[in-house]
């Protein structure tokens, strides 16, 4: 059977040229510094987002709790958007694992914070309250339509918390998604970031991994916190191989992700008992409502996965789909005419 798999850019698989670089890739023992495969990484991830010095971390997960762990005490507070993905899909880590309160705001449409909402938010002086001392913004936004933050708007955040004495992290899952939407260079969009984190393992298609970048001092800290963690992973060179090829070879078709997402959401507007607004389409990333009282998400999930299609329930209602690398065209109009089938099948 065809399959078509829209779940997520995780489920990407490695390209046969990552494939040689790990299979070829020369090691050492990372934790001692001596992988010469992860040390040109970490300086070319470095060097792309314009920061001193990177860490490489098994998930994006990890990376951000290492941000948080290294920017904040215990009893110390996080400004983030209700629909982080921090927030929503880390197991509050911070909080279970550095005591660590999330401070939530909510999340404008396009994934934004309010500035007026981030200062009010910003605690006072007070001994009844913990110290805000981060502020955390996520680029692209994966609930709110893999929307991207402007260069303009991110300096202004960061000018907001740099003026009250805080920090400014990135969770930049997707940051060179964001970088290819907006047409420009991703160190652009975290030049005033203290911190950020990128996936190597979604949409750049490489097998594991992510990378924080920051200054030397902060890098400096945050390797001993990943040690804490158990994320010393000794001949790890084997994996930043992957990484190194996925920096050099998969950024600029992200494009091509962009506009397969866009193609789709086209077609699944014109369809009965659908809503999407394709304007709002400007990654990898969509959602849909189901406008029908006689079916769900899960089922409509069950029946095209039946016929090779695979997406993603978001709420009983509405359906996330991803586009990666190993989606063509083809496979977009594919999947719309399964679609159309299965829905009028159900009428």
């Amino acid at each position: 059977m065809r399959i078509i798999d829209l779940r997520s850019d995780t489920i990407t698989k490695p390209t046969d040229a990552m494939r040689r670089a790990m299979a070829t890739a020369e090691v050492g023992d990372d934790v001692f510094g001596e992988d010469p495969t992860v040390n040109r990484l970490e300086e070319m991830a470095a060097e792309r987002l314009g920061k001193e010095a990177a860490l490489f971390v098994a998930s994006g997960t990890m990376g951000n709790l290492v941000c948080q762990l290294t920017h904040c005490a215990r009893g110390e507070e996080v400004i983030m958007g209700e629909l982080a993905h921090i927030m929503t899909s880390e197991q509050a880590g911070a909080a279970a694992l550095g005591g660590i309160q999330p401070r939530t705001i909510p999340n404008q449409p396009d994934g934004k914070l309010s500035l007026d909402d981030i200062e009010t938010a910003i605690r006072p002086d007070n001994i009844h309250c913990p110290r805000t001392r981060l502020i955390a913004l996520e680029n692209t936004h994966n609930r709110c339509y893999g929307s991207p933050l402007e260069v303009e708007y991110v300096e202004a955040v960061a000018q907001l918390a740099h003026s009250r004495g805080l920090r400014l992290h990135i969770d930049g899952a997707r940051i060179f998604n964001a970088a290819v939407a907006l047409g420009v260079e991703a160190r652009k969009l975290v030049d005033k970031a203290d911190s950020v984190t990128f996936c190597l393992s979604k949409g750049l298609a490489a097998p594991v991994g992510s990378v924080i970048c920051g200054s030397r001092e902060f890098i400096q800290e945050a390797r001993r916190v990943r040690k804490v963690l158990g994320g010393g992973m000794r001949q790890a060179g084997i994996l930043a191989a992957a990484g190194i090829v996925a920096l050099n070879e998969m950024v600029q078709r992200l494009a091509e992700d962009h506009d397969n997402a866009r193609r789709l959401a086209e077609g699944l507007a014109e369809m009965n008992g659908i809503e999407i607004d394709p304007s709002r389409i400007k990654t990898n990333i969509l959602f849909f409502e189901i406008k029908r009282d006689d079916l769900t998400s899960e089922q409509l999930i069950s029946q095209l996965n039946r016929q090779g299609v695979r997406m993603g329930a978001r709420t009983p209602k509405i359906i996330r789909a991803v586009t990666n690398y190993h989606i063509k065209k083809e496979d977009i109009d594919h999947a719309l005419g399964v679609l159309k089938r299965v829905l009028n099948k159900n009428l």
